[in-house]
């Protein structure tokens, strides 16, 4: 594991002449205290910047006081970091990911080859159960080595126009990749890198303090450690709540496990279903808009849209969509109406759906009794067999860890294993979602996902989502509504 500082921010007058710069004052505190002065004092910004940096010492117990005694957080937000995180496990990543106002981007298993590279979880102690946790990851890297080359030829066979140009080539060799990864156990080695403000920062050590994994824990030491000889004053509450520490044993307490005995899923792979939404979202939409624009009464509004016939509510959402583009974003107002769906998804879904920070989303744990996901391009080309023989081996390793070794166990589960969500969207979140994985360019399995919720979400909300599509399909279905293409069309 690397945890590597990679960058600040600090001002720009430090970065043009940085030879007039001690390195004492490289540090985002300065902005930090700077900005907090701003409210309450007559003097420029500028000014407050140079003041900041004249005596570091002053500017940090400045934070301390503002941020810690007084209770303004929000001025943490100026400072801003960029770690490397290198060399961490799939399964880790999940954790890292979590945070909704933090910005990563991941080395993919969709694009990179992987070359067999995973974690060992420090909770493993004895001899005989490491040797089995590699030799399982063993099998299965060997497989996805066979699956990548036996899915590689038959893609290339199957698009023989796709061959000639590298560009096509990279996108069928990235089909093959991102099939044969399903039997990769969570333990693969993956790298980050991540941009995060110190407010976020602090409630990462306070999540990862808590976390069971002892290699979580230890990416948030390591992040502790770089952060506090850089920006000292902007981190407080590193260690968890007494609260938050007994949130997971009050509900184990009250929510007893009737057996730890393998269970079935409440529903299929993929197959989604909404448990709530909010109740004539299309009327509750037009009366956002129509309080607002009419500084009315919010009960009014509502009283008067529900009022009026279907017709004419369709007449007002095709108007107000008359200009949209693919790459338009719904107007706020879309926040009103909800959906809530649960589903049984792979972990390899998982991993895209967790991108959607701004939704609710709430993971069960990974269950074997969910099953596993097989890629259909396993089954055409006889793989199947094997894939299942080894996801056999994979769940008889996992209960003798998870036995001894409780959530460690997770780390020899693969891409296929499944778990079940709960997800909660607003409709403006759902189009930015539904446009992007219900896009014929999306990755199959989180496509399905997708498109099957906005089979169910139409009917719904049949105005409000009459363009909600993904965006290949947004040229064809605006032309099906206005008899005429929208006027950017790429």
């Amino acid at each position: 594991m690397i945890i590597r500082l990679a960058g600040y921010n600090v001002e720009a007058e430090l970065l043009e002449d940085p030879g007039a710069a001690s390195k004492e004052v490289l540090t985002p505190e300065t902005l930090s205290a700077a900005y907090a002065r701003i409210s309450r004092s007559g003097k420029d910004i500028t000014t407050l910047r140079r003041l900041a940096r004249k005596d570091v010492e002053k500017t940090r117990k400045s934070n301390k006081t503002i941020i810690f005694n007084m209770g303004h957080h929000s001025v943490a937000e100026h400072s801003v970091f960029n770690f490397d995180i290198i060399g961490v496990s799939r399964l880790a990543l999940e954790a890292v990911e979590q945070f909704r106002l933090v910005s990563y981007t991941e080395k993919s298993q969709r694009y990179v080859t992987l070359k067999g590279d995973f974690v060992l979880p420090k909770e493993i102690e004895d001899p005989e159960s490491r040797e089995l946790f590699r030799d399982t990851v063993a099998a299965q890297n060997a497989f996805y080595g066979k699956a990548y080359g036996v899915l590689k030829e038959y893609i290339f066979k199957k698009y023989p126009g796709m061959t000639e140009q590298k560009s096509q080539r990279n996108i069928l060799t990235g089909w093959a990749k991102e099939d044969a990864r399903y039997i990769l156990s969570l333990a693969t080695e993956g790298q980050v890198g991540m941009t995060i403000n110190a407010r976020n920062l602090e409630h990462l050590f306070r999540r990862f303090h808590l976390d069971g994994r002892s290699e979580v824990r230890e990416i948030g030491e390591r992040m502790y450690a770089r952060v506090m000889t850089i920006a000292p004053s902007l981190i407080l509450f590193a260690r968890a709540s007494f609260f938050s520490g007994d949130l997971k044993h009050t509900f184990k307490d009250n929510f007893r496990d009737p057996g730890d005995s393998e269970r079935s899923c409440p529903s299929g792979i993929n197959s989604p279903r909404v448990v709530r939404f909010t109740e004539n979202g299309d009327d509750i939409i037009l009366a956002s808009f129509l309080s607002v624009f009419r500084s009315m009464n919010y009960d009014e509004a509502l009283e008067i849209v529900e009022a009026m016939a279907y017709v004419e509510k369709e007449r007002i959402f095709r108007d107000l969509f008359k200009n949209l583009e693919f790459f338009d974003s719904m107007p706020r107002e879309f926040e009103m109406a909800d959906i809530t769906f649960q589903a049984v998804i792979s972990a390899t879904n998982f991993a895209q759906l967790k991108r959607h920070r701004m939704a609710t989303l709430l993971p069960g744990a990974y269950d074997t009794g969910c099953g596993n996901l097989v890629p259909e391009s396993i089954k055409i080309n006889g793989l199947e067999g094997e894939f299942l023989e080894i996801i056999d081996r994979t769940n008889g390793v996992y209960f003798k860890l998870r036995e001894r070794y409780g959530e460690a166990a997770d780390y020899i589960l693969t891409n296929s294993h499944c778990r079940q969500v709960t997800m909660k969207m607003n409709l403006r979140e759902l189009f930015h979602f539904i446009r992007l994985r219900a896009d014929e360019h999306a990755q199959w399995d989180i496509r399905e996902l997708a498109g099957r919720i906005l089979e169910q979400v139409r009917p719904l909300m049949p105005l409000s989502t009459m363009l909600l599509c993904g965006k290949s399909d947004f040229v064809e279905r605006f032309e099906s509504i206005y008899s005429r293409k929208p006027e950017f069309n790429i």
